[in-house]
Order: structure tokens, then C-alpha cells, then sequence
């Protein structure tokens, strides 16, 4: 079996996730959330304007997404990495704002006092990402990823673009509670199969890659 050599980015992240533990260890829990959200904000609200396809959501998606990891931090067992965890909530707040019919686009979700601790960090990371982001949407191939299904797209966001590995895939999007994480692993690279070989069909279909 092989196993995925670490790559040094993620020695990195293992050093700044360790401070982020060890600011919680002390006590400080809204220094551990500002740093947490400085060392995975920018990627996190990224893959949420790619699985929302819509700026505004994404963005009150992740105030959401804030707000739930400073409350949650606390209690955090760090069974998976932070970022992992990260993108479990965010994936989580999405879907919370998508099945409330009371959420009004266009508005961002505001931290509530307990969050007021890291605000400016959450804003400072929208006003750097998101223009960023913005201008990256016109990539033709991004628009036919917006074609596919929200967990085809979010699959393909963790796997290609944030390369998680397998299982941290799984724990990021958890499914049926009786599977296994090593179980849905293998289902979900299965889907992810298939939803490269329809991403390829659409590009092929535009033009974008030669036909076979």
C-alpha cells in the first residue's frame, strides 16, 4: 500500500496548528480562533465560493463558519487536523444557510459579541481573498466545475485543489454514520472518479481539451 509523502507545506501547517493548540491549552480561545482563521480563512472561504457559486452566501457562510469554530475549538479532540475540521464546519455552515428560508443575500451574517474577538481577522481575510477569487472565476475550466453537482465540485476543490488525502476527505464530508472513515474514503474516490470523467466530458464537449 503506498502512503502520500508529506509535502512541506504541511510541516508548516503542523507547526502553526501546534500554536493554535497550545494558545487553547493556555486558555486564550479567541487568540486560538484568529489564528486559526488566519492560518486556513483564505483557502476555507475559497472552497466556499467554489461550492456556493455565489459570493454573498459564501461570505455569510463563513462569518457562520467563524462563529461556529471559536464556540467549537473548545472542545475540538483533534482526532482530525484543524484543517480538516475547518472544512467540515464550513461545509457544514453552508448547508445550514441554504436550508434557512429566513437568510437574505447579499447580507453578511455578523459576529455575534462572543466572535467580536475575531472580526478583524475574518474581515481582513474577505478583503484579501475574495477579490483574489473573483478574478479567478473567469477561468473557463472553474466555470464547468459549477456545472457539476455541489459534492462532485466540493470533492474535486478538496482533493485537486487543497490536495487533502483520503480519509481527511471523508471526515470533511461525512455521510452515512454506519460507514466506516476508510469506507467512505473508498465511496468517495469512486465519486470522485466519476465526476473527473464528467468534468472531462464537459471540457472536451467546449472545445477546452482534444476528443479521444
Amino acid at each position: 500500500m503506498s502512503v502520500e509523502a508529506p509535502l512541506p507545506e504541511d510541516d508548516a501547517r503542523s507547526r502553526r496548528e501546534a500554536e493554535v493548540r497550545s494558545l487553547l491549552a493556555d486558555g486564550n480561545v479567541r487568540d486560538a480562533a484568529a489564528a486559526a482563521v488566519e492560518l486556513y480563512g483564505g483557502e476555507v472561504l475559497g472552497f466556499l465560493c467554489a461550492i456556493a457559486r455565489d459570493d454573498d452566501l459564501a461570505s455569510e457562510a463563513f462569518a457562520v463558519f467563524s462563529e461556529d469554530l471559536l464556540r467549537g475549538l473548545p472542545r475540538f479532540r483533534w482526532d482530525a487536523s484543524l484543517r480538516t475540521w475547518s472544512y467540515a464546519l464550513a461545509r457544514n455552515a453552508l448547508h445550514r444557510l441554504r436550508r434557512d428560508p429566513r437568510r437574505r443575500p447579499g447580507n453578511n451574517v455578523p459576529l455575534s459579541s462572543p466572535g467580536a474577538g475575531i472580526s478583524a481577522v475574518v474581515e481582513q481575510v474577505r478583503t484579501r481573498t475574495l477579490p483574489f477569487l473573483r478574478t479567478e472565476v473567469k477561468d473557463e475550466l472553474r466555470r464547468l466545475r459549477d456545472a457539476l453537482d455541489p459534492d462532485d465540485h466540493a470533492l474535486l476543490v478538496l482533493r485537486i485543489d487543497r490536495k487533502l488525502s483520503w480519509k481527511d476527505i471523508a471526515r470533511a464530508m461525512p455521510g452515512d454514520d454506519e460507514q466506516s472513515v476508510e469506507r467512505r474514503a473508498a465511496t468517495l474516490r469512486k465519486r470522485f472518479e466519476r465526476a473527473k470523467l464528467m468534468l472531462r466530458e464537459l471540457a472536451s464537449t467546449r472545445g477546452l481539451i482534444p476528443t479521444d
